[in-house]
């Protein structure tokens, strides 16, 4: 019996996939997973059995992902689930910033109570006047499964589309509309689009990539949009850049201090994935993964270790999940370890991230104490469990 500890509300829909075999706990302590979306976990101290952490959305910024890691605690997320969603409000974002639907929405209301209030409101609607979204260039700024979806809607939408992302994955490719041109430099593309959106995660190497320098290099009057993470912005210079009117508008998902304060920003608080279909879709595909992991030792859509699939496991067969250091000669000397303990490896695969690495071995004949202990003891070994 596996115990699961939501720290959040988990949608039903998923938690329901687990079935037979699983029960929910109260507290992280004891428990073999821990479901969550937005609790912070890195303050916390990790349950000493715990063996994975499943992130219901796609930003892990919550969770100590390397800690994690060093403690052989597989921490998945769910890449694609909320995609929808976020396109959805990233498209709303961009028409709020072309036509100004908010002002006017809130003039209609500021003049409920006057009967003159439609006869007034042709003269009003001018001070609300705008640009149509089509024909104009937009630079989407990282292509995974939210980027891509929204710069596929966009050429829909009648828009030029520029894509910029150094890591675009094959499959993430083919997943773009032909008529999406290929940016090889951020700021040579920032310079030529009347719209930027950013879907790229926060990390050392984006953190403050919009910086004072791109924006300086952005056309007078373009329109910045973030629904990916704040730190993706050094808000400082973007305020300054609002002020004089260098950028035209900020459209951002991230209520903080800085951006809530910032002249002509649209600032909501943080909606992008907050549908009850993309809380539905990331419970199912984060139970599915966690079931998965548990009962088969396979991993996928994991952020600190590779993807590993040898399938289900076969009647009367075992595994043996290693997670280990990414360091030379370790598979030869887990090889060793199983071949002098009399077992015969049925199948084997490994794959690395960084500096982490995790072998899953099906092997025939019993997996005894002893053979866990001799494993365990190896130089560089997080972890070994047994399937």
């Amino acid at each position: 019996m596996y115990k699961i500890c939501c720290l959040n509300n988990i949608a039903k829909v998923g938690t329901d996939h687990l079935g037979e075999g699983y029960e929910f706990v109260a507290e992280p302590e004891g428990a073999d997973a821990l479901m969550v979306r937005s609790a912070n976990l890195h303050e916390m101290e990790l349950p000493k059995g715990l063996l994975a952490i499943a992130r219901a959305g796609a930003g892990v910024n919550n969770i100590p992902v390397e800690r994690c890691a060093e403690q052989g605690v597989v921490v998945f997320n769910t890449p694609g689930a909320n995609a929808n969603a976020v396109k959805e409000l990233v498209i709303c974002g961009m028409l709020l910033a072309c036509r100004d639907i908010i002002g006017g929405a809130a003039w209609v209301s500021e003049n409920s109570d006057d009967p003159e209030v439609g006869k007034k409101a042709e003269k009003a609607k001018k001070q609300f006047g705008g640009c149509e979204l089509a024909g104009k260039r937009v630079g989407v700024v990282g292509l995974g499964a939210i980027g891509a979806a929204v710069a596929n809607a966009l050429i829909d939408l009648g828009c030029e589309v520029m894509g910029y992302d150094p890591f675009l994955s094959i499959n993430a490719a083919w997943e773009l509309d032909r008529r999406i041109e290929h940016a090889s430099d951020l700021g040579d593309m920032l310079a030529r689009c009347d719209f930027v959106t950013l879907h790229v995660p926060a990390t050392d190497a984006t953190r403050k990539m919009i910086s004072a320098d791109m924006i300086a290099r952005m056309p007078r009057g373009a329109v910045l949009l973030n629904f990916a993470r704040d730190a993706l912005v050094d808000e400082q210079a973007l305020a300054e850049a609002l002020d004089d009117g260098r950028v035209g508008r900020y459209v951002s998902d991230f209520a903080n201090p800085a951006s809530a304060n910032m002249r002509n920003a649209i600032v909501l608080p943080h909606l992008g994935a907050s549908t009850g279909e993309a809380e539905d879709n990331c419970a199912v595909m984060a139970a599915n993964e966690l079931k998965n992991y548990l009962e088969n030792g396979n991993i996928r859509n994991s952020v600190n270790y590779g993807e590993v699939d040898l399938g289900p496991v076969g009647e009367g067969a075992r595994r043996v999940a290693l997670f280990h250091e990414n360091v030379p000669g370790i598979i030869g000397l887990i090889t060793a370890a199983m071949a002098s303990s009399g077992l015969n490896i049925e199948n084997m695969t490994n794959k690395s991230r960084g500096g982490n690495a995790y072998t899953l071995v099906e092997v025939s004949g019993e997996v005894g104490p002893e053979v866990s202990a001799q494993l365990a003891g190896i130089a560089g070994m997080r972890r070994v469990r047994m399937i």
